[in-house]
C-alpha cells in the first residue's frame, strides 16, 4: 500500500461527543457500574459482594490481557483496524480519560464507511466493549502514561507484530488493519 502521492490527503474532520451507553451502543457496550442490571443469584459473603453481568465477551480461543501505556499523539487517525472473532474492550486504568472513534461494522466492505466513523471522550470511569467487527483505531491519551487495559484474543495482538506487518498493514485471521493514507489518501482528525 504505502503509495505516496502528491495530492493533499483529504482531512475528516469528527466532532469529539461525550461517551454515553446511548450513543456507543452501535459500536458496543460500556463496561461499568449499572443498576438497571440486577445481581446475579450468587449468596457467598452475606451479600457484600453483588456480580452483575453488564457485557458478554465473546472470544473462541486464547484471550489475553495485556496493559497499553499510551501517551498523546496528534489526533489524527490514519489506521483503522476490526476484529472478526472477538469483542476488544478498553478499559483505563487510573480513571485517566482517552479518545476513540468507531464506525459500525460492514462485513461485506474491505473498508469502513469513512462519513460513518463517530469520535468519542470517555471520561475515565467506564470502560468499552466493542461488537464484533466494529472499525475503529487505538485509542488515543489525553495524558501522557495513560494504562489502559486491553481484553482481546491473542491472535489478534500476535497479528500486530512487526513480522505481520506488511506495507504498514496487517492482516491475521482476527484481524484487519488498514491505512487510510495508503488506501484512501484520507485522515480523520479529532476537533476537541
Amino acid at each position: 500500500m504505502n503509495v505516496q502521492t502528491a495530492v493533499k490527503p483529504e482531512i475528516k474532520t469528527l466532532p469529539l461527543q461525550i461517551a454515553t451507553p446511548e450513543k456507543l451502543a452501535p459500536y458496543g457496550e460500556v463496561l461499568g457500574y449499572n443498576p438497571d442490571v440486577a445481581p446475579m443469584p450468587i449468596d457467598f459473603y452475606d451479600g457484600a459482594a453483588k456480580v452483575r453481568r453488564v457485557a458478554d465477551f465473546v472470544s473462541d480461543d486464547q484471550t489475553e490481557m495485556p496493559v497499553v501505556t499510551v501517551n498523546r499523539r496528534p489526533f489524527e487517525m490514519r489506521y483503522v483496524e476490526r476484529h472478526f472473532k472477538h469483542t476488544q474492550a478498553f478499559i483505563s486504568l487510573g480513571s485517566k480519560p482517552f479518545i476513540a472513534a468507531f464506525a459500525p461494522p460492514n462485513n461485506d466492505a474491505e473498508l469502513p464507511d469513512m462519513d460513518a466513523f463517530e469520535a468519542f471522550l470517555f471520561d475515565g470511569s467506564v470502560g468499552f466493549m466493542m461488537h464484533i467487527g466494529t472499525w475503529h483505531d487505538f485509542p488515543y491519551a489525553v495524558f501522557d502514561n495513560t494504562n489502559l487495559l486491553v481484553i482481546l484474543r491473542k491472535e489478534a495482538t500476535d497479528g500486530l507484530v512487526r513480522d505481520n506487518v506488511i506495507q504498514d498493514e496487517a492482516e491475521s485471521p482476527d484481524l484487519e488493519k488498514r491505512d487510510l493514507l495508503a488506501r484512501r489518501n484520507t485522515l480523520i482528525r479529532f476537533e476537541l
